[in-house]
């Protein structure tokens, strides 16, 4: 007698449901990078769309890293449906500050996260979280020392500053 066992669900429902809910704002996140890269393309400012295109690549691998998680862990991973993204900005410095927005959200609902599976005994996903929890530190302090770059240059032209973004 073949019989077939799925695995148990080892992850709380509830933080499923959130886990599901991140996985839609990863996957937003990436498409409003890729809006802005291509805002910058048309500018030719080269560092900046590299830096786009660099952050929209790796929200979609944080989706994907989280929708195999709740699939491998006996969950139901829902592939979401991405709508209202931006493609229209003020300024380059406008775009940077519209992402370190986006971090500091994704940040706290990754908090979330990583609290509900505290409080519901989900170590499962709190363990797998604490990478999160690390990486949004690092996201943010990313965007904030572009930011001061602008502050800094103040009143040089965009391609100067531009030449400055990191693309690495």
């Amino acid at each position: 007698m073949n019989t077939v066992i799925r695995k148990q669900m080892s992850i709380h429902p509830d933080v499923m449901d959130m886990l599901n809910n991140q996985i839609g704002m990863e996957m937003k996140a990436s498409a409003a990078y890729l809006a802005m890269a291509s805002w910058c393309d048309q500018r030719e400012l080269l560092n900046s769309k590299a830096f786009f295109y660099k952050q929209a690549e790796e929200e979609r691998e944080h989706a994907m890293k989280i929708f195999k998680f709740v699939n491998d862990n006996g969950g139901a991973a829902i592939s979401p449906n991405v709508t209202g993204v931006n493609n229209e900005f003020e300024s380059l410095r406008s775009i940077f500050e519209t992402g370190l927005e986006h971090e500091i959200n994704v940040s706290e609902s990754i908090f979330k996260i990583f609290k509900a599976a505290r409080d519901n005994n989900d170590f499962i996903t709190e363990v797998f979280m604490q990478w999160f929890v690390s990486e949004q530190s690092e996201e943010e302090d990313s965007f904030r020392a572009i930011i001061d770059l602008f502050d800094l240059m103040e009143g040089m032209p965009l391609k100067m500053i531009d030449e400055r973004i990191p693309t690495e």
